[in-house]
């Protein structure tokens, strides 16, 4: 995956009539897009093409959003966008919780879309450029190595999505600082919309609780400050 230049797209939609006025609106403003009907033909075009960005629809025949979410996180740290209907927001929350970056709510906009996606390739070049000098961050318990990208907790290797890794990064980086979930939806995602964003911060910061936290006893956590954010806490 290129992070100098990040312009090619996957899109797994399989409305015919979405995914052609979506390709054509981002090809319009540079970018490279492969489409896909179904979540087996999404997959091999992942392999084969390593984009930048997935465009993922929620409900697809064969092989749903959901799993084809959760095998790309086996694999890949790839940005992933869930498009969704309006009354699947629900099933958008799982999708965070399996692996997608964010979503964006039917009927959508192209101009929104083509927003979100240039605001999330933004993030993830940002986020690497300004982590990589950083090198290493050292605590008890736990290691994270920037520039290989790899965190270890008592040992143990632990795999993480960008938006994770950034976020631990972002929050380790300055222990015992507390974060407004404002800033990071400003700092990590760039947008200031706000609103129903700020659940995305909640249910990316659990998912990080659960993979480097829970049943570990460990000296830190991420802290809640309750009604203002959260905190990379180093325990006394």
């Amino acid at each position: 995956m290129s992070f100098l230049e990040p312009r090619r797209i996957v899109i797994i939609e399989d409305d015919p009539q979405c995914s052609k006025l979506v390709a054509t609106k981002l090809e319009a403003e540079g970018f490279e897009v492969e489409v896909a009907e179904t979540g087996e033909d999404g997959l091999e075009a992942i392999e084969e093409e390593m984009p930048d960005l997935l465009l993922l629809d929620l409900v697809l025949p064969g092989i749903d959003g959901l799993e084809v979410c959760r095998r790309i996180r086996r694999k890949y740290d790839l940005p992933i966008i869930m498009l969704t209907a309006k009354d699947e927001e629900i099933d958008a929350v799982i999708g965070l919780e399996v692996g997608a970056d964010d979503y964006i709510t039917k009927p959508f906009g192209t101009r929104e879309l083509v927003a979100r996606v240039r605001a999330m390739l933004r993030r993830v070049k940002i986020n690497r450029e300004h982590t990589e000098p950083l090198e290493h961050l050292s605590f008890p318990d736990l290691e994270i190595d920037i520039p290989k990208r790899s965190v270890t907790v008592q040992g143990e290797s632990v795999h993480l999505t960008p938006k994770e890794f950034g976020l631990l990064v972002y929050l380790a980086a300055k222990p015992n600082v507390v974060f407004e979930r404002e800033e990071i939806i400003r700092d990590i995602w760039g947008r200031t919309d706000g609103g129903g964003d700020l659940r995305t911060v909640d249910t990316h910061i659990k998912r990080l609780r659960r993979k480097i936290e829970e049943g570990r006893a460990v000296p830190w956590s991420i802290a809640t400050v309750w009604g203002v954010g959260y905190k990379f806490q180093i325990n006394e």
